[in-house]
């Protein structure tokens, strides 16, 4: 059955009086491809979905299952190759239609149009507020650390100088995820979707030509909503034509389903209010949780607190001998910082290669979280450390894995897990406590834990030092031990005050 809602003088589409032939095959060409495209076709998908612990979620269980596309080249979604698979995916609507144009000779797909758009709607409307919570809550460009407010601006690539541009001024982001949200909330009721589709439009419309413009990692996934948005809008344009440019009376005549038996209309209301409550409140919880203690771009584990803050080097010795203070040295330590997590930086005269990532995906481990170091050159080195406070002793890890393909957990993909050969003492070990537990316990959730395990035993091994320190009042601090190539070193480092130009932000993510 269809309810039909007419008003008399109220010019009649096409679509309503029986389609046109080129009609009926353009419907079928898009009514296959949106499916396509709205479809997860990765197994990781489903089995990401299946072995959700919904009783201990991440914020990253629920975004997952919102935030995906078709990717049936490898790597397509970070280049051009993405928009290839639209193509694809257009050829295969296209010869489907026709077989489909030859076994059916309905005159018109008035409620197919419907549910197709039902798809499309839900499918924008979930995967955009997916984006737009880490948004909401500034989490996807973090402030900047230490290290990275004391970088050459020349020495930051495009992607880096935009993100970190958003992340200083957070109620912009934060005005940019209301934008997203509230499009994508839209979507989800039928009298709305027009305005739904339009803010999306605009709003995804910027984000696409931001990520060419500044060589960004995100235009295919941007551009999977400005189509989707499009296609919504379509719909409207004869009728907005004949108001706004015609200057016409116009009234919407609308063709719908029919939901008047009870079962449906339960059916109706109760998957809506669900996808209501897990996309726009769990999520959001789960999100908040993850803005206060586990920030996903920023390492979650709290740094020595002694030694917080930017130093000078005063006195730099390798192997007993004292290298003179010159910005020209390829091998003597420049500034140096201490984050509020567990991060030691410094900048030597010397050129490391360069991760041009964003720093994203999901590592759960502070180790494979990249994006103090990505997208930044000029020889800026990042350390992840293990402190053991008792003896005062920092176990550091190179965290500049570039060398290497990586893949989205943050371990190197090709190379051979290394066996543990226990380069911790246990006694230190002990000290220092296991990393997946030293967080603030609301955030510890069952994929944290499984997450952590995984990249352990994946994890290859990297440039370390082995450092002790010392400080009676903070301001001056030495480390000795022995450096990545098992040279002695002894630094003396003396603490700088440094104002900025840049105020400081009362919206930076994770307590530290």
């Amino acid at each position: 059955m269809e309810t039909l809602t007419r008003t008399v003088n109220t010019p009649v589409a096409p679509l309503e009086n029986g389609w046109k032939g080129h009609q009926r095959f353009l419907f079928r060409v898009a009514f296959i491809f949106f499916v396509i495209m709205s479809v997860p076709w990765s197994w990781e998908w489903y089995r990401n979905f299946f072995t959700i612990d919904w009783t201990s979620l991440h914020y990253r269980d629920l975004y997952d299952i919102a935030r995906f596309q078709p990717a049936f080249i490898k790597g397509s979604n970070r280049v051009l190759y993405g928009y290839a698979e639209w193509f694809i995916i257009l050829g295969v609507a296209i010869i489907g239609a026709a077989i489909w144009s030859l076994l059916d000779k309905r005159k018109e797909y008035n409620i197919l149009y419907y549910w197709l758009r039902v798809i499309v709607r839900y499918r924008a409307g979930i995967g955009i507020i997916g984006f737009g919570f880490t948004k909401l809550l500034p989490v996807q460009m973090p402030y900047p650390s230490i290290g990275l407010l004391n970088t050459n601006f020349g020495d930051f690539t495009p992607q880096k100088i935009y993100w970190l541009s958003v992340g200083i001024v957070p109620w912009y982001q934060i005005f940019a995820g209301v934008i997203e949200i509230t499009a994508g909330a839209l979507l989800f009721f039928r009298k709305t979707t027009l305005l739904g589709a339009i803010l999306l439009f605009g709003a995804l419309g910027d984000i696409v030509y931001v990520n060419f413009a500044f060589d960004g990692g995100v235009h295919v996934y941007s551009s999977y909503f400005v189509l989707f948005a499009a296609f919504l809008i379509l719909y409207d344009v004869p009728k907005l034509y004949n108001l706004l440019i015609l200057e016409r009376l116009t009234t919407p005549v609308n063709i719908y389903p029919s939901f008047s038996q009870s079962w449906l209309k339960y059916t109706r209301t109760g998957l809506k209010s669900l996808t209501i409550i897990v996309f726009l409140g769990v999520l959001f919880y789960v999100q908040l949780i993850n803005f206060l203690y586990d920030p996903y771009k920023q390492p979650a584990m709290s740094g020595v607190k002694k030694l917080r803050g930017l130093y000078h080097v005063s006195e730099f010795r390798i192997n007993n001998k004292v290298i003179p203070e010159s910005p020209l040295d390829s091998m003597r330590w420049q500034d140096v910082s201490f984050e509020k997590w567990s991060s030691l930086t410094y900048k030597v005269n010397r050129p490391v290669k360069l991760d041009l990532s964003n720093g994203g995906g999901s590592p759960m481990r502070d180790i494979n979280r990249t994006f103090e170091l990505t997208g930044v050159a000029g020889g800026r080195r990042v350390f992840y450390y293990e402190a053991d406070t008792v003896n005062k002793v920092l176990y550091l890890q190179d965290k500049n894995l570039a060398e290497r393909r990586r893949n989205r957990g943050g371990v190197a993909k090709n190379d051979k897990p290394v066996v543990t050969d226990n380069w911790i003492p246990e006694e230190a070990r002990k000290n220092i406590g296991d990393e997946t537990y030293k967080i603030d316990p609301r955030a510890l959730s069952a994929r944290r834990i499984r997450g952590i395990a995984k990249e352990k035993a994946l994890e290859t091994k990297r440039n370390r030092m082995v450092l002790k320190y010392s400080t009676n009042d903070g301001k001056t601090v030495i480390l000795r031990g022995t450096d990545e190539n098992r040279d002695s070193i002894y630094v003396v480092l003396n603490r700088i005050d440094r104002k900025y130009a840049l105020s400081e932000s009362n919206l930076e993510a994770g307590k530290y």
